[in-house]
């Protein structure tokens, strides 16, 4: 595989799984009140306490993982901090760039579906060892394995040992369970993570079939779990058809911030993987064979060591709590394809069984949104 050399140092050259991970780390990140698991006896979600996926504030710098190219797919290298335009809820961030993170370690969760499709589409990843030494590349790394259909489950911990992480991608195999509770499974993961040191980069790498089936985690609940942590999600998902790589989260397309929540609300629902991956600032392919899911993992391992590593501090007393919408411009290349991170969560988290917002009506006498979502309440 051929790995791409960045001429200019402006450019962050790292792996993408290492850089994406860097990269998010909104205003606060899942703090998990339970105990580790134990290597010998890996956890289900069942057997973790309901407050396992709950939230609090650790950092307010966040983090916008961009890759620029022309219209002809070239990189765009050498660019300053200074050529980016970074829009939080529409509003312009001072910005900064950062050098080389290429030092800092990475913390990856892979998280596999063994139920429903799965059961024809796992024999797919045996060459999954092979790239994920790819991903990873010479920076110090260590990786876990959860997979899941009803409840996710620890089946490796994190490890820097090759020897060990192949015994537990071994586990990585058809159950019989009846659900897909993806959600759950990525806010598993999510909170593996949060225990992970802070100087450690995050990634998850999921592996799965596009929607989510029955899990207890909702969307917006998930929205705000990522959008206040700094992980980055890669996806790459079992598909019968047509790759589905379309952008459903328009950036600027006329609808406040209500309405972009509302979309990603919706678009979560239609292909969880994609929207994973599109809102953290990862990437989304899918497979129909061995060949089509080594070829979406190479193109990952290449992708990933040419991103700018943004980075802005949002104003204590310009924030409001709830969804934030991202934008990122490079106003000197107005044509220019960017790939970025798409929004960010400040404040608590909306509650599990809280309604979605209602958006505005166009008619006077406009409907107000759910306040609960948009401008959480504080904790107690």
């Amino acid at each position: 595989m051929t790995h791409m050399t960045l001429s200019c140092p402006k450019l962050f050259p790292m792996r993408r799984l290492s850089l994406l991970l860097a990269l998010l780390t909104p205003p606060a990140l899942a703090q998990i009140p339970v105990q580790p698991p134990a290597a010998q006896t890996p956890p289900t979600a069942s057997q973790q306490p309901d407050t396992l996926y709950s939230l609090s504030t650790q950092s307010n710098l966040v983090f916008v993982p961009t890759e620029v190219r022309t219209r002809k797919g070239d990189l765009i290298f050498g660019l300053t901090a200074d050529k980016f335009v970074v829009d939080d809820a529409g509003k312009p961030q001072r910005l900064h760039l950062e050098e080389d993170l290429g030092n800092d370690g990475l913390s990856l969760v892979v998280v596999a579906q063994c139920s429903g499709a799965a059961a024809e589409e796992l024999a797919k990843l045996r060459g999954l060892p092979t790239m994920l030494d790819a991903l990873t590349g010479g920076a110090p790394h260590e990786i876990a394995v959860v997979t899941y259909g009803d409840d996710p489950t620890l089946v490796g911990d994190f490890t820097a040992d090759p020897n060990v992480l192949s015994t537990g991608l071994a586990e990585i195999k058809p159950c019989d369970e009846t659900h897909v509770r993806t959600f759950d499974a990525v806010a598993f993961a999510n909170s593996l993570l949060d225990r992970r040191p802070a100087s450690m980069r995050h990634a998850i790498l999921l592996l799965s079939e596009t929607r989510d089936h029955g899990s207890h985690t909702d969307a917006k609940q998930l929205i705000a779990t990522l959008g206040r942590s700094n992980t980055v999600v890669d996806a790459v998902a079992f598909s019968p058809g047509r790759d589905e790589v379309v952008e459903e989260l328009k950036h600027g397309g006329g609808g406040g911030i209500l309405e972009i929540f509302l979309l990603a609300i919706n678009s979560l629902r239609k292909n969880a993987a994609h929207e994973l991956a599109i809102l953290s600032g990862g990437e989304y392919s899918n497979f129909t064979s061995q060949k089509g899911f080594d070829q979406s993992l190479n193109r990952l391992a290449n992708r990933i060591h040419n991103f700018y590593n943004l980075s802005f501090q949002p104003s204590a007393n310009a924030t409001e709590p709830g969804f934030h919408p991202l934008h990122v411009t490079v106003p000197d290349y107005p044509d220019a394809i960017i790939r970025a991170r798409r929004s960010y969560w400040s404040g608590p988290s909306p509650a599990a069984n809280a309604p979605d917002p209602t958006p505005f009506s166009p008619s006077p006498g406009p409907a107000s949104p759910n306040p609960a979502l948009l401008n959480p309440p504080s904790a107690p």
